[in-house]
């Protein structure tokens, strides 16, 4: 059965009891989209917070889409909001690479480029998820993200409460660090020295999870801390390998 798509036999017992020898097709039914609450003894709390013992810091997250995108090996990618030229047209290559290898990718996707990363990303078939610096009940889902919802190839993921209604710069350090915790690997693209993005590559470099960046001069501290520098060209290999 499609993943995309779920039967519900609390709507459809007909299909569950029906005698096995008549021949009935099964009703698809599209990805539910509702926004949902789950704390930390409910049954579909992710895995990879359990197993990283996280539940202490995230008793309470909230999901619009797939949770079965958790799953999947993740990359956490992150990236400065002001970057050089050159840089940026990497991050471009970086995005597309990822997106024709399927890698999927976990990120909070706000800064300019990010958001553009997002729109390249989102073209190809590959799971994808949002971390909002924010809550999100009763945030408008934008119309670009809800053929991949239903699809059930897009994930909206947020440990924060409902009075965190706007985006703030603390917000958005929490959200990184959650972004860190359910990543399976963290790309950082670029840091611009002395901003926030480098203090928490920093942080993350305490973590025992592989730490990538792209193979630039920009990025020779990065590699001192222990973040290991890749090409565009094959990093989908190297990632795997690593």
């Amino acid at each position: 059965m499609n993943r995309a798509f779920k039967i519900y036999p609390e709507f459809y017992p007909e299909l569950f009891w029906i005698k096995s020898w008549i021949k009935f097709p099964a009703i698809r039914m599209p990805m539910d989209t509702r926004i949902r609450k789950i704390k930390t003894n409910s049954y579909d709390y992710p895995e990879v917070l359990r197993r990283r013992n996280a539940q202490g810091l995230y008793p309470h997250i909230w999901a619009i889409g797939d949770l079965e995108i958790l799953d999947n090996p993740l990359l956490g990618f992150f990236c400065s909001v002001k970057c050089p030229g050159e840089v940026i047209l990497r991050v471009y290559d970086l995005a597309r690479n990822l997106r024709d290898a399927g890698v999927a990718v976990i990120g909070g996707f706000h800064s300019p480029l990010e958001k553009d990363c997002l729109d390249l990303l989102m073209r190809g078939t590959q799971p994808v998820v949002i971390s909002p610096a924010r809550s999100i009940e009763n945030m408008r889902i934008p119309s670009a993200w809800k053929e991949p919802l239903t699809q059930g190839r897009l994930l909206i993921l947020s440990p924060f409460e409902s009075k965190h209604r706007r985006l703030t710069a603390t917000l958005a350090e929490q959200r990184n660090r959650f972004v860190a915790y359910v990543a399976d690997q963290v790309l950082v693209a670029y840091a611009a020295l002395g901003g926030k993005t480098q203090r928490f590559c920093s942080e993350i470099a305490a973590q025992s999870k592989p730490m990538y960046t792209l193979d630039l001069k920009e990025n020779d501290y990065m590699t001192q801390l222990g973040f290991y520098g890749i090409n565009v060209n094959n990093v989908a290999e190297t990632l795997a390998t690593t």
